[in-house]
């Protein structure tokens, strides 16, 4: 069974190689049939502390890391800071 890759934004880079990353996801509520946006956020493992806020990456199922890390960072594209 292939891995789940999800793209997301980094909210947090804090921690010692991990980033907070919020998963966007849309769909059509049952009842209302009105588009809704529900967001979650992911701690994935960052090997090289490379990504900061705001950045876009792309995360991937991996075996436990720690408590909450599940997800390590394929990839990801850097932003422009403000």
């Amino acid at each position: 069974m292939p891995k789940r890759v999800l793209q997301g934004t980094v909210v947090s880079d804090k921690q010692a190689k991990t980033v907070v990353v919020s998963v966007e996801r849309r769909f059509t509520h049952p009842v209302l049939k009105k588009t809704v946006r529900r967001s979650k956020h992911y701690h994935a493992h960052d090997v090289n502390d490379e990504y900061g806020v705001g950045d876009l990456v792309w995360i991937e199922e991996h075996r436990p890391i720690s408590k909450l890390k599940r997800w390590t960072v394929v990839r990801g594209e850097k932003r422009a800071r403000v």
